[in-house]
């Protein structure tokens, strides 16, 4: 298989992430919910809006845009599947290396990546911040659809600790 093959490969199935709705959406009964392509979207503008001067933007970004592509192929896997952390976190990696061979990057991708799912900077903990934001926010927009969803912003308010976040959130 060529190159430019093997990438057209990849920009089509990264692309199925605009389909893949988001499961704990879907769990709590919200019709036609957001997919994990535009929470992606949701947390990397977060990150363009909020990322504060001390931290590298061009990173932050970047980590929000991949930190859930490997969903692609594992699907979006929450707390209430009955899959360990551990799991997902090995399940995930081992997709997106699989999914970015042959990229050119695909080194620098796959670590940040690893970067952003294990918080080992401190963009990857603020956009980590932006991920739950993103959904304390989607549930606001759902919640004025007449859906309960205050247990979705119990839960970004448990991982917020920067106190304009956590407003941000609704806490």
């Amino acid at each position: 298989m060529d190159e430019h093959h093997r990438l057209r490969q990849i920009l089509l199935e990264t692309l199925r992430l605009k389909e893949l709705e988001r499961t704990g959406w879907v769990r709590a009964g919200v019709e036609a919910p957001e997919s994990v392509a535009a929470h992606s979207w949701g947390v990397a503008w977060l990150v363009l809006v909020l990322c504060p001067p001390h931290l590298d933007l061009e990173r932050a970004l970047a980590m929000a845009v991949l930190h859930d592509l490997a969903e692609v192929r594992t699907g979006d896997i929450t707390p209430h599947c009955g899959i360990s952390p551990e799991r997902k976190s090995t399940a995930e990696r081992r997709a997106l290396q699989g999914m970015l061979v042959g990229l050119p990057r695909a080194s620098q991708l796959n670590g940040l990546w690893a970067e952003c799912e294990q918080r080992r900077s401190l963009e990857a903990r603020f956009v980590r911040a932006c991920d739950k934001l993103d959904m304390a926010l989607q549930a606001t927009r759902y919640a004025e659809r007449g859906h309960d969803l205050q247990e979705f912003i119990d839960s970004a308010l448990v991982e917020l600790d920067e106190p304009a976040m956590r407003a941000l959130a609704g806490g």
